[in-house]
This record gives structure tokens, sequence and C-alpha cells, in this order.
């Protein structure tokens, strides 16, 4: 089996070279293809970058514009040539020792779609906001009325998909209005979709974090456009 791992980067220099080191030591048995996507990084990653593209599986593909997360993943989704395609931030966040957690469901036949959780299992969690936590759940709550499931974690940065579920999946959405809506347009094929507790190691905004309480306005925007007015 062949792994496509996304990784949407927008200014990340000084995380990049430790976050690839940790993709590239992921755990798991079969080939990685690594798809970069920078999105207009103005901080100097793209010199990073640039030392990577075409070496150990890496492509590097560049944007003009900063369109952003969604845009960035629509991007590499159209290089995507492994069986299964993962969700990776550049941000040090999540942790790539857990693929083989990840994978595992769609390993064993059960699932098309798995989707890492940061609010169950017992692994470590850094402690930091709790509106953003209350954002986070409140916003998957009404994701869950909407499409019928009962995810714990719609915002998740891991997302895991059998690569023909993937290619099926038309993303419209620049920024991170991908969340919500490819778990609209999940749920809508009807896939199996499975949830795996993981580690979650966030960043406070002097360290980068990049998402803002008007990101959370627009998420409930996108839920409501992508089940409710599509």
């Amino acid at each position: 089996m062949r792994l496509s791992i996304i990784i949407p980067v927008y200014n990340e220099r000084d995380s990049f070279d430790t976050l690839l080191a940790q993709v590239k030591a992921a755990p798991i048995g079969y080939e990685k293809e690594i798809l970069v996507v920078d999105d207009c990084s103005q901080d100097g990653t793209r010199d990073v970058l640039a030392r990577h593209d075409g070496v150990e599986g890496v492509r590097v593909f560049y944007h003009e514009m900063n369109w952003g997360k969604g845009a960035a993943i629509r991007t590499a989704q159209a290089h995507v040539t492994g069986d299964v395609v993962l969700i990776q931030d550049a941000d040090l966040e999540y942790n790539p020792a857990e693929y083989p957690k990840l994978l595992a469901p769609i390993e064993g036949g059960k699932a098309d779609v798995v989707y890492g959780s940061r609010f169950v299992g017992s692994e470590a969690h850094r402690v930091l906001y709790f509106w953003h936590m209350l954002a986070n759940k409140g916003l998957t709550l009404l994701s869950n009325m909407l499409t019928n499931l009962n995810l714990t974690d719609m915002e998740t940065c891991y997302k895991v998909f059998r690569a023909e579920v993937f290619q099926r999946i038309t993303i419209a959405e620049h920024r991170f209005g991908f969340e919500p809506e490819v778990t609209a347009k999940v749920a809508r094929l009807g896939v199996r979709v499975y949830e795996v507790g993981i580690s979650y190691y966030g960043r406070t905004f002097a360290q980068g974090k990049k998402i803002t309480w008007r990101d959370g306005l627009r998420a409930l925007w996108y839920i409501l456009k992508y089940n409710v007015f599509r």
C-alpha cells in the first residue's frame, strides 16, 4: 500500500524540517508520497521547502497567492497517487508517530475514512484555550446534528481517506471551511467513518497559532452551507 501525505504549509520556516523528519520516520511499513503545498509563505519557508523538493518522495507545489488550507489540499488532490490519503498540518501540533493507529481501521478493511480525535482516548494533550475547546465541541455538535454522524472532533487536522473516497470529494472552500465541508460531503457519500483518539501538542498564538474566533464563525456558516443550503 502507498500512503499519500498532504501537508499544507504557510509560514512554517522554523517547524517544517522537524515535521518532515517526523513524517519520514513514521513507523509504517509501506511507501510514503509526501505532497507539500506552500500557500504563499512570506517568512522564508519557500527556501526551506526547495531543499526537500524531489528528495525521498517529497514533491512541493507553490501558490502565488495566500488562498488557505482548503485550497492547498485541493492543489495536492490532483497529484495523489497513493491508495490512502492523510492530511498533516506542518505546525507540530499533531504527531506522525500515530499514523499506525490512524491507518489501522482502513488497513483492517473496516473503514473508508478515519478522523483523529483530540477529545477521546488517553493520549497526552496540552492544556490550553478553554473557549477554543468549547467552540470546537459546539461546532462538532451542530455538524453531527445535520450529518447524523457522532464524531467528537470534526475540526481535527487528522483526516485519513481511502484514495477512491478522497477523489470523489470536490473541495470548494479555500480556507478552514474545508473541515465542515469535507465532513458534510463524507456523510453524504454514506461511507464507513471511524474515529481514533490522538495526542495533541497545541501551540499558543505567540508560537504561531493561526486559527481565530473569526474562523469559528465562518465554520458555523459552512456547516449550514453544506448541510442545509446546498
